[in-house]
C-alpha cells in the first residue's frame, strides 16, 4: 500500500463539473493505496463555495462534495479570491478552508511533496 498526496487546482467556474468527476475517479481506482486530496479554489472558481450559488445542477454538485469532504477531500478557498469575489468566509460551506492566498498554498503543498492536478 502506497501514499500519494495530490492538489487539485480549480480557478474557472466551467471546469468545477470536470474537477468533481476527476477527484471521484481518483479515489473509486485508488484500490488499497491512500490518497490526501485537496482541492483549491482560486480567482473566480471560489464562487462555487457560496451557499448561496444558484446555478444549475449545483445541489447535485454540492452533495458531490459533501460525499467527498466525508471521505477525507479537503476543500480549500483562497482568501484573496474571496475578498476580489466580493464573497464572505460565512457564506462558505462548512467544510471549505480558507488559506491566506492560494498561490502560496500551492507552492507549500507541491513542496510537500504533493501532485499537481489542474483540470
Amino acid at each position: 500500500m502506497k501514499d500519494y498526496k495530490v492538489i487539485f487546482h480549480i480557478d474557472e467556474m466551467t471546469k468545477w463539473k470536470l474537477l468533481l468527476t476527476n477527484v471521484s475517479n481518483l479515489l473509486k481506482a485508488s484500490g488499497e493505496d491512500n490518497y490526501f486530496v485537496e482541492v483549491l479554489a482560486n480567482a473566480e472558481a471560489v464562487k462555487y463555495y457560496d451557499q448561496n450559488q444558484h446555478a444549475l445542477d449545483f445541489d447535485n454538485d454540492v452533495k458531490i462534495m459533501e460525499s467527498l469532504n466525508q471521505q477525507g477531500v479537503k476543500f480549500a478557498a483562497c482568501h484573496n479570491a474571496l475578498v476580489a469575489n466580493n464573497l464572505k468566509k460565512d457564506n462558505l460551506y462548512d467544510y471549505v478552508e480558507t488559506v491566506p492566498a492560494g498561490v502560496i498554498e500551492l507552492v507549500v503543498k507541491q513542496n510537500e511533496g504533493y501532485c499537481y492536478i489542474k483540470p
